[in-house]
């Protein structure tokens, strides 16, 4: 299972130099894990650097894969993650949804970089 992180899915979706990073778990939408949190992210920036319609268009791309609402359990153990690793909200969100799912996290974010089931691409 693949997790691609905000910073990865911005990327793909602006076609920046490190979007060929993220191509392998993003063409194989069986094993993709989207946690909520990143909808949140993504649209986010997109409606702000972009437009409405572009910023929908990219949700419904990423609901392609499997999403994950965030729950108690997830809460809890992003809140322990945040504090072990010191992460900021949606990342130890992120993190903990890829630890419940045994999944991969693809990133470009240096929060990420030293935790294990990682793959991380310095942002160029």
């Amino acid at each position: 299972m693949n997790i691609v992180d905000s910073s990865g899915w911005l990327a793909y979706f602006a076609d920046e130099i490190n979007a060929k990073h993220f191509m392998t778990p993003l063409t194989d939408p069986a094993t993709l894990i989207v946690p909520a949190i990143t909808i949140y992210e993504v649209f986010k920036v997109i409606l702000r650097e972009s437009s409405e319609n572009e910023a929908f268009q990219a949700v419904v791309a990423m609901q392609k894969g499997k999403v994950i609402d965030l729950n108690t359990s997830l809460a809890l153990t992003a809140a322990k993650l945040s504090l072990e690793y010191q992460l900021p909200m949606a990342d130890s969100i992120i993190l903990a949804t890829a630890q419940e799912f045994k999944a991969t996290i693809w990133t470009q974010d240096m929060d990420f970089k030293d935790i294990s089931k990682v793959k991380y691409f310095p942002k160029k």
